[in-house]
């Protein structure tokens, strides 16, 4: 087994494992009230529930088809960075005149580093997607 079949393998393991800790997450925000995943989604639920469906969707596509991890990791990451970037500009672009009188509804200091956290996670996961594709495929951009 070549080094690159290797690296491939065992990306697509990690992936396995990240995507199976999605009942966990699933668990801790749904039962503990404690969302460490999806965060950047808390004030939508319903677009929480289809996320983790979706995880539970590339996890399912990840065990059928291991050669698609690759593909399936840098569309998930890029798919996780653009709603997280989506959602905190929204939050952060309307505030409301109730807002600032009553303090509430402002972006706090945990959803911030949250965002610094899952953010850099989705960007490296993607950046380390597009390298991997750009070197499997030969393409040169």
């Amino acid at each position: 087994m070549t080094t690159s079949e290797l690296s491939v393998l065992t990306s697509a393991r990690l992936l396995q494992i990240y995507y199976a800790a999605t009942l966990l997450f699933v668990v801790l925000d749904y039962f503990l009230h404690i969302n460490v995943r999806l965060a950047f989604l808390e004030a939508w639920p319903e677009m929480r529930a289809i996320y983790y469906l979706l995880c539970f969707v590339c996890l399912g596509l990840i065990l059928w088809r291991p050669g698609w991890s690759l593909w399936i990791g840098t569309i998930e990451s890029l798919l996780a960075l653009s709603l997280l970037i989506i959602t905190m500009g929204v939050r952060v672009m309307t505030v409301s005149e109730q807002m600032l009188q009553t303090g509430s509804g402002l972006v706090r200091i945990s959803e911030i580093m949250n965002f610094m956290i899952v953010g850099g996670a989705a960007w490296i996961a993607y950046m380390r997607g597009i390298q991997a594709i750009r070197k499997e495929s030969g393409i040169r951009w």
